[in-house]
């Protein structure tokens, strides 16, 4: 089953990371405040960066692993990431 590691942006300029295996619907639920309570109040979130992986295992160490950088570095990694994709996940509809 693929899972995702994503990491959102809070109104506050802070940054939320997890993982899911439903990645449209996590962020429907974040964005609806039904989500983590870090993000419930810092919204409005947006999606800033996310990876897709082969397991829960490898999600939940890539989470712990960018959880560790710093905040300069979540923000390096978000500018590297592809727009294009970022709209693509956004699109999808809720299952």
């Amino acid at each position: 089953m693929k899972w995702s590691v994503y990491m959102l942006r809070c109104f506050d300029g802070s940054f939320y990371t997890g993982c899911t295996n439903n990645l449209t619907r996590r962020l429907a639920l974040h964005q609806n405040g039904k989500g983590a309570k870090y993000t419930r109040s810092r919204l409005p979130v947006t999606l800033a960066w996310y990876e897709d992986t082969d397991g829960k295992s490898e999600a939940l160490r890539r989470e712990a692993a960018v959880k560790r950088l710093s905040h300069a570095k979540k923000v390096s990694l978000t500018e590297s990431c592809n727009p294009a994709a970022l709209c693509d996940i956004l699109r999808q509809p809720l299952k």
